[in-house]
């Protein structure tokens, strides 16, 4: 019943929820704008509170692969220097066997430094959100 006041309640100039001048909407802007500033940290905290999680569990799982998959490469790898120890010293049959490595190993891992990129960790939601805010303030303005 109190709401059905509010709305068939006439215009008076005191009356804050119907004062449209200038003076009414800075007084409603300065209202808002700190909880509007809240929300939108909120929204960036749990935005990347989410990209570490991800990231960490991405993390987790690629060194726990990654020492199961060291285990195995090395016994191939030992395979391959024994076989090429057949055909000539296997000294010689070493160091072709680790210079091939090495340059694989390089190339991976300058594949894996452009997936880390800083944009992958930029908070877009919470960007696109204050960008939309920004144009509604210079609407209001």
């Amino acid at each position: 019943m109190n709401e059905q006041r509010n709305l068939n309640t006439p215009y008076e100039p005191g009356n804050a929820e119907h004062d449209n001048s200038i003076g009414g909407l800075l007084r409603q802007l300065t209202r808002e704008v700190p909880s509007l500033f809240t929300k939108e940290l909120a929204l960036a905290k749990a935005e990347l509170s989410e990209s570490l999680q991800a990231t960490k569990a991405g993390a987790a799982s690629v060194a726990t692969g990654g020492a199961v998959l060291l285990a195995g490469f090395i016994i191939l790898l030992m395979s391959a220097v024994y076989f090429l120890s057949t055909m000539m010293e296997p000294w010689l049959a070493a160091l072709i066997v680790g210079v091939v490595v090495v340059v694989i190993g390089m190339i991976m891992v300058s594949a894996g430094k452009k997936k880390f990129e800083a944009s992958s960790l930029k908070p877009d939601r919470t960007i696109h959100s204050l960008q939309k805010d920004k144009e509604a303030v210079r609407g209001h303005a």
